[in-house]
């Protein structure tokens, strides 16, 4: 009983995505971001995306392709590219927490 009720504990882990954001830390790098993104996560420019409330791992993967090179985006790539996995990770993680 003990095997059963691991392995099915180590697939359900190995099936959710699991995000270590830390979102106080995000919001402490976020003053970078709400020049653009507004200081709340809500854009009062239509050219530049709202980010309050969208999914951590589309956030996460937005800016690493950015970072990657693999999503062209200009403005963004002169920001993005000295921020550490692990800040990204916390920016994901804080605007995915807002409203």
């Amino acid at each position: 009983m003990k095997k059963i009720t691991l392995a099915i504990a180590a697939t359900v882990l190995m099936a959710s995505p699991v995000f270590a954001g830390d979102a106080a830390a995000g919001k402490g790098k976020s003053m970078m971001c709400a020049g653009c993104h507004g200081p709340a996560g809500i854009s009062a420019v239509p050219a530049y995306p709202s980010l309050a409330g969208q999914k951590e791992a589309d956030l996460l993967k937005q800016l690493k392709d950015i970072k990657a090179g693999t999503r062209n985006a200009p403005t963004m790539k002169g920001i993005v590219v000295s921020l550490s996995d692990t800040d990204m990770a916390n920016l994901a993680a804080y605007y995915a927490s807002l409203k």
